[in-house]
């Protein structure tokens, strides 16, 4: 920023904060395109640049009021911007150590739902040896996709029983095919 600019934006600073709307606008417009500079200088084309500009404007326009006419913009404003850049360099590194974009993830082929007849023996054989009343709630709630809800008001059960019952078959299930419970 050259003197002359520096100066400028002192005097539509100030004028700003006098409440001159017009004044505020242009100072927004000059320090969006600080801001945009600063951003690329540190972080190339990141593809969260248009939001840090974003960020470091409301931080700006939250900050407005300690900003003394009597002082250089520059020093006030470049402080701003480095302590916001700070900040989501940070917040960036820790969301891009845990997340990976939904560009980067592999294409998954979509196949069809496994359906009733596509059940393996064993569990067949083993939802065929379960008491009735399990056998059908279990089927309701995993085979055929039903509800708590519905499956109480279709046997006449409360959707706690319906919910004990259920467990039990599970659990009747997971003895029978010999898996171990997490």
């Amino acid at each position: 920023m050259t003197l002359d600019q520096e100066q400028q934006l002192a005097r539509l600073f100030v004028r700003a904060q006098d409440g001159d709307q017009h004044a505020y606008a242009e100072v927004l417009t000059q320090l969006t395109s600080l801001a945009r500079g600063y951003v690329r200088a540190r972080a190339g084309a990141a593809p969260w640049t248009d939001d840090a500009v974003q960020e470091i404007l409301l931080t700006v326009h939250r900050a407005r009021h300690t900003f003394d006419g009597r002082r250089p913009v520059a020093p006030w404003f470049y402080a701003i911007v480095r302590h916001r850049m700070i900040d989501i360099l940070r917040r960036e590194r820790r969301i891009g150590g845990r997340e990976i974009g939904a560009d980067v993830l592999p294409e998954v082929e979509a196949t069809d739902p496994p359906t009733d007849t596509a059940l393996a023996p064993e569990l067949s054989a083993a939802l065929a040896h379960l008491p009735k009343r399990q056998r059908v709630v279990v089927e309701a709630l995993k085979l055929n996709d039903e509800s708590v809800r519905e499956v109480s008001r279709r046997l006449n059960m409360s959707e706690g029983a319906v919910k004990v019952t259920a467990h039990r078959g599970y659990a009747a299930l997971r003895r029978a095919l010999g898996v171990a419970r997490r």
